[in-house]
C-alpha cells in the first residue's frame, strides 16, 4: 500500500472474487454464473438502449421498479434496484448498523459480510454453523442485534425454511434482519411476502444467477417503505445514477420473459440432482443444496488437490482455504453436458490416484 492510504483501512481484508482467467478457455464452474445466455428480448433491448448512452440513466429506475413490484406483488415504494446485490447489502449495512447497532452472521457464509462491516466500522459477530453446516435458528432468536443470513447459504447451499426465517424476524422486532436470497430461485421459498408483515425485514436479490446477468451488475432489495427510504438516502448521497441504462432495460425485459429464466432454473436443478448423485456414487460427501452449486468433499482426495487437478484439465471450481472447509470445493452447476464432463474427469483423477 502507499504511504497515503488511510490508517482506518490498514487492516481491511478485501473480498476475493472467483478466478476469471484469460489464458485458457475453461469450463467455469467456480463463480456460480448461469450456463445459459440472456433471453433474446433482453439482448435486443440492451442493443437498442446502447443508442442512448449519451444520457444519464433514470435515477429512480421507474420502469424496472414497476416490473419488480408487479412480479413480487409489492408496492413500487418497497423496491430499490442497485448495482448488483452487493450494493443493496452495503446500503443496508451503512443505513442500519453502527457501533450501537452491531451485526451478526454465520461464520461460514458470503465473504463480503465481514468486509462490509469492517469498511463501515461496524462491530460484528460470527456465529458458528452446526457440525453439519446448518444454521441453528436458536442462535438468532431474540438476540437484539442486526442480522444478515444468506438463504440458501453460500458456500454450503443449505436452505433455512421460511418458518424459521420468520421466527428470527419476529423475535428481533427492534433490529433489522437482512435475508440475502441470491440463490432462492434454485430451491426454497422466498421471504419477500414477509416484508408485508414485518417492518424490520429486508430481502435482497440479484439478477446475476437465475437471470443470466452476472455481467450486468443488477440487484435489488424489497422491504418496508420506510426502510427503502432510508437506503435511498444512502444511495442519493453516494451514487444517484447507480444502475446504468443497459442494466435497467435488461432487468425489465428479463422480468417480462420470466418463464425463460425459470425454465433454465429447472434445468439447473435437474443437473444438480444428477451431479449430486454421481458425486455421492464416487464417495463424495455432498451437502444438501438449494442453490446453483454443490459443496462437496472426498476422503480420497484433498480439496485443493482436486481443484488443481481439475484446473489442469480445463475445469474451474472454487476452493476455500479456511480450516473448517478446506477439504470441500464449491462446484457451480452448469449444463447437463458440463456436469457429465466434470464427473468423467473426476473419475479419471480418482482412478489415477489408486
Amino acid at each position: 500500500m502507499s504511504r497515503f492510504f488511510s490508517k482506518k483501512y490498514s487492516t481491511l481484508v478485501p473480498y476475493t472474487p472467483g478466478e476469471q482467467p484469460k489464458d485458457v478457455k475453461y469450463i467455469k464452474l467456480n463463480t456460480n454464473e448461469s450456463p445459459y445466455p440472456p433471453s433474446k428480448g433482453v439482448i435486443e433491448a440492451v442493443s437498442k438502449e446502447g443508442g442512448w448512452l449519451q444520457l444519464y440513466s433514470d435515477p429512480e429506475c421507474s420502469l424496472l421498479h414497476k416490473e419488480l413490484s408487479s412480479l413480487y406483488k409489492v408496492e413500487k415504494s418497497q423496491v430499490l434496484a442497485t448495482n448488483g446485490s452487493d450494493e443493496i447489502l452495503n446500503f443496508a449495512f451503512m443505513a442500519f448498523s453502527d457501533k450501537e447497532n452491531p451485526i451478526v452472521f454465520p461464520d461460514i457464509t458470503y465473504g463480503f459480510y465481514p468486509v462490509f462491516a469492517e469498511i463501515n466500522n461496524i462491530p460484528y459477530e460470527k456465529i458458528p454453523l452446526k457440525d453439519d453446516f446448518s444454521i441453528d435458528v436458536n442462535d438468532y432468536i431474540g438476540i437484539n442485534k442486526n442480522i444478515v443470513i444468506a438463504n440458501p447459504n453460500a458456500p454450503t447451499g443449505m436452505y433455512l425454511e421460511l418458518c424459521e426465517i420468520e421466527k428470527i424476524v419476529k423475535s428481533n422486532p427492534n433490529n433489522v434482519i437482512i435475508i440475502d436470497e441470491a440463490y432462492i430461485d434454485f430451491g426454497g421459498e422466498s421471504a419477500i411476502p414477509l416484508t408485508q408483515k414485518y417492518d424490520n425485514l429486508i430481502v435482497t436479490r440479484t439478477f446475476s444467477k437465475s437471470y443470466s446477468m452476472a455481467g450486468a451488475r443488477l440487484g435489488f432489495g424489497v422491504a418496508n417503505e420506510a426502510l427503502i427510504a432510508d437506503m435511498n438516502t444512502i444511495k442519493y448521497s453516494t451514487n444517484p445514477y447507480n444502475v446504468n441504462r443497459m442494466s435497467q432495460i435488461a432487468g425489465v425485459f428479463a422480468i417480462r420473459e420470466n418463464d425463460y429464466y425459470m425454465s433454465n432454473c429447472a434445468k439447473i436443478i435437474e443437473a444438480r440432482k444428477y451431479a449430486t448423485k454421481e458425486l455421492e456414487g464416487l464417495g463424495f460427501k455432498v451437502l444438501p443444496s438449494c442453490a446453483n452449486f454443490v459443496f462437496a468433499k472426498s476422503e480420497s482426495i484433498g480439496g485443493e488437490e482436486l481443484y488443481l487437478e481439475l484446473k489442469s484439465r480445463g475445469i474451474l471450481i472454487r476452493h476455500f482455504t479456511s480450516e473448517r472447509i478446506k477439504d470441500f470445493n464449491r462446484i457451480t452447476i452448469g449444463t447437463k453436458e458440463q456436469m457429465e464432463f466434470l464427473i468423467k474427469e473426476i473419475k479419471s483423477i480418482l482412478e489415477e490416484k489408486r
